[in-house]
């Protein structure tokens, strides 16, 4: 499904967030552009990032989003353990009205264990 690598496609097929369409203008290449430059390491590692990238997405309730942070903190080096820990801080931040969002995210993180060989090493 396009998990590997630098984002090359979301889930659905379509172009990656941090790969603006062709058709992007100038408003729209800028805001990726400093989306790039947020996530990237800094004196917080990218992984860390796309941890609270996550929560917020939970407490947003954005599907969307928690995808695009889980892909994120996955090709970072983020763990199943790590997700799943941020995914409780989401959880007791934002309230029940989160759990069916971690319910897919946490759907998401077995696919994401399933498509990735060396996840043994990082559980």
């Amino acid at each position: 499904m396009g998990w590997e690598g630098e984002r090359s496609s979301s889930p659905s097929g379509s172009a990656s967030p941090r790969s603006p369409c062709k058709r992007a203008n100038l408003v729209a290449k800028r805001f990726f552009a400093l989306d790039i430059a947020t996530y990237k390491d800094g004196a917080l590692p990218r992984v860390t990032k796309e941890l609270l990238g996550l929560v917020a997405s939970l407490v947003l309730r954005c599907d969307d989003c928690i995808t695009y942070h889980m892909v994120g903190a996955w090709e970072a080096g983020a763990t199943g353990d790590q997700l799943m820990e941020a995914m409780s801080v989401g959880l007791v931040v934002g309230g029940s009205i989160v759990i069916p969002h971690l319910r897919r995210a946490a759907a998401l993180l077995d696919e994401l264990e399933g498509t990735d060989e060396a996840n043994r090493d990082r559980a």
